[in-house]
């Protein structure tokens, strides 16, 4: 009997077991990345092959594919997905003028990225926002302050956004290396970045899906493509996306001279996502939110983009690419190239890494380096113990400080908590107002419902300071008060009509989930490392050209009238007085050096001061180019009781010396013996640079 039991017993305990599951050539990883990808392409089926080219990809189960979302968001933490940490919006990030910094970022939320996807992959849930393919970074130029999504771009400048753009590319993608101190893994990634929105996209949002943008060749070139090109030929970044808008006349993700760009002049072999839903944009016939039209069929135009270089469509158009396949607007081979690039980036992104685990620290102090010192009359710093007033709509709001695009901080520290324990309980003699103004993320940002005097969809129309603070600050200071304000904003505000009123401006956006501990720092002192601005502060709306005209002209400290600007690009003063001694240039390699001195402070316990050596470029001979344009830049920093001395030397990149060709419509280098001016300083003000000439010698 019990001989006869055995083989059943045997039989129901392997039945218990977990099934031994199948291995495919694919999983195999002693294969190349190009041989796993290719026996999948061989071995889908047409129709497998169309599942995967939407963002949302069902699991192939009959050859061991997941399923997995490609929508996931990081402009500033891992965003939509529960707690994590919540830094600076980019336009603060890039305030920074610190490109390593950022990079540094974006290794944490990498980090934090990847434990996340574990922890979603352990729950067996595959949906959006649990992925590590991350539709950042924004890199378009924030050329007007009444786009609402300026906030989420590293500011006006090309050079300026493509240096933070890079950085941000490699720490997502990179983070790995940077911890481990090892060489790049030509496979392995940590996580997938994507530049958008390509291209000539900011704004206006209530019209953002009717909105074409005219725009000349030589702007084109000129502003809004050069930092896609730049982090494209120096990064491996997996993604580019397309935008809503139209680039004169064609909507972006069927615009052929664009993909034209990207694919035969960039040499771009990575993937082309579009922005979500934007392909219904080109066919869709809407009562309410008008569009572009630009297709009779939706067949037709999913038939243009994927005929053409779209990879994967961020929407739910996979019945209308189904049809376009069988009219046969695109050929399988093209279906096979598309298939290439995105399973190559999903296997690069997803797979388990043979490394060590990191768990990151849950924060990195940037905060107080994002924040920008406007106007200082000597009320700054505050002395330990002086009794505040506090007072703004921002004062208390922990929302404001998260931005858009946001994940859920484990903590956040409003302005009224960092300064609660100086305001005062009666009036006194040490009468300091700080006012916690500007706007918060509910009135700026992408496509909002808002239609308020001031602002619609999202948008500005008028740049000023809203009236109500106005008159409340204009009310305390004529009680005898003096003002400190501190702006909460992800764009410029013209203060023209209230910074006479102010003893002090700190312009603090919305600066994550430590927000009210750095501003407290600033203000009190014990750190002098504040920021520079990366956009450039107008004096009024009517100083500033139309909204929808994309021109240049006008526009950005590169080419404004310096007389309708309040604060320029690259300004911010610090607690202490920093000055450049023999700078130098040399035409050799490439370099501007000098010595920074730090000759005085006002705070003299803080841990840090620092200040940013900027270096801009002023052609000769061509009215049409920039009145100037930053190309280089180093971030220095003092330590308490060290060195007041410090040797600078910043590499200069013959990429941002290339001038436009009229004749052929390109960006191309300099002929040998163009002279240039170059200025080193600490702000794009001719007032704060010192000239150095300059004479080109031709690289070839």
């Amino acid at each position: 009997m019990t001989k006869r039991l055995i083989p059943a017993l045997l039989l129901l305990l392997s039945s218990l077991l977990p099934v031994q599951a199948q291995v495919f050539p694919w999983q195999d990883t002693k294969k190349t990345l190009d041989e796993r990808v290719e026996w999948l392409v061989q071995h889908l089926t047409l129709d497998e092959k169309l599942s995967l080219m939407v963002h949302q990809n069902p699991a192939i189960e009959r050859v061991g594919l997941p399923a997995y979302s490609w929508w996931n968001e990081a402009l500033h933490g891992v965003a939509r997905a529960g707690e994590a940490t919540v830094y600076p919006m980019p336009i603060a990030l890039a305030a920074t003028f610190d490109p390593q910094l950022v990079r540094n970022v974006f290794n944490n939320v990498a980090m934090e990225a990847r434990l996340k996807y574990h922890q979603a992959q352990d729950t067996g849930y595959y949906g959006d926002y649990a992925g590590l393919t991350f539709f950042t970074p924004n890199i378009n130029i924030f050329r007007d302050p009444r786009w609402g999504r300026g906030m989420e771009t590293y500011g006006e400048d090309p050079y300026l956004t493509a240096m933070m753009g890079l950085a941000c590319v490699n720490g997502l993608q990179h983070a790995y290396d940077y911890f481990d101190g090892g060489e790049p893994d030509p496979v392995e990634l940590s996580a997938a970045a994507c530049l958008k929105h390509l291209a000539v996209h900011s704004g206006p949002e209530g019209v953002r899906h009717e909105f074409d943008s005219r725009v000349s060749e030589r702007d084109l070139r000129t502003t809004y493509l050069p930092a896609f090109e730049y982090i494209i030929r120096n990064s491996d970044v997996q993604q580019v996306m397309c935008g809503y808008n139209r680039i004169n006349g064609e909507p972006c993700c069927t615009n052929r001279a664009l993909f034209d760009i990207l694919r035969n002049e960039w040499q771009y072999d990575g993937l082309l996502v579009t922005d979500c839903w934007a392909l219904n944009d080109a066919y869709e016939l809407d009562t309410v939110i008008p569009r572009h039209r630009t297709h009779a069929s939706a067949a037709l135009a999913y038939g243009d983009a994927f005929g053409m270089e779209v990879d994967l469509e961020c929407g739910s158009g996979l019945p209308a690419l189904k049809k376009a396949v069988s009219y046969g607007y695109v050929p399988e081979s093209k279906i096979d190239e598309h298939v290439r690039r995105i399973l190559r980036t999903r296997l690069r992104a997803t797979e388990q890494t043979s490394r060590s685990a990191i768990v990151t620290a849950e924060t990195l102090n940037v905060t107080p380096s994002s924040m920008v010192l406007l106007k200082n009359t000597g009320v700054l710093p505050l002395k330990e113990g002086e009794h505040l007033r506090l007072e703004g709509p921002n004062a208390w709001d922990s929302l404001m400080p998260l931005g858009n695009y946001n994940g859920t901080p484990r903590h956040t520290v409003t302005l009224g908590e960092a300064l609660g324990h100086y305001q005062a309980l009666s009036a006194g003699d040490g009468k300091t107002l700080v006012y916690a103004g500007g706007l918060n993320p509910q009135l700026e940002g992408e496509e909002l419902p808002v239609e308020k005097e001031g602002f619609y969809k999202g948008d500005r129309t008028l740049i000023e300071l809203p009236q109500e603070q106005v008159e409340e600050i204009k009310a305390f200071k004529a009680q005898g008060y003096r003002v400190v304000l501190v702006l909460c904003t992800g764009s410029a505000i013209a203060l023209e009509n209230v910074i006479d009123d102010c003893d002090a401006v700190l312009m603090a956006w919305y600066g994550g989930q430590d927000m009210g501990t750095a501003v407290k720092q600033l203000l009190f002192g014990q750190r002098d490392d504040f920021g520079r601005l990366p956009v450039t502060f107008y004096r009024s709306t009517a100083d500033m050209p139309d909204f929808s005209d994309y021109a240049m002209q006008g526009r950005t400290y590169r080419y404004a009238d310096r007389s309708r600007v309040e604060f320029p690009f690259g300004f911010g003063y610090s607690y202490s007085f920093f000055s450049i001694k023999e700078p130098s240039v040399s035409e050799a390699d490439f370099t501007v050096s000098g010595t920074l001195s730090l000759c005085n402070t006002d705070a003299p316990d803080a841990t840090r001061h620092s200040t940013v050596v900027q270096v801009y470029l002023k052609s000769e001979g061509d009215p049409m180019a920039p009145v100037k344009q930053l190309i280089g830049l180093a971030p220095v920093a003092f330590v308490k009781d060290g060195p007041t001395l410090k040797p600078f030397l910043i590499k200069l990149d013959p990429y941002w010396f290339r001038q436009y060709n009229p004749l052929t419509e390109r960006m191309e280098e300099p002929a040998d013996g163009t002279r240039f001016t170059l200025q080193v300083g600490f702000s794009s003000d001719d007032r704060d640079l010192i000239d150095i000439p300059y004479t080109y010698h031709n690289r070839k």
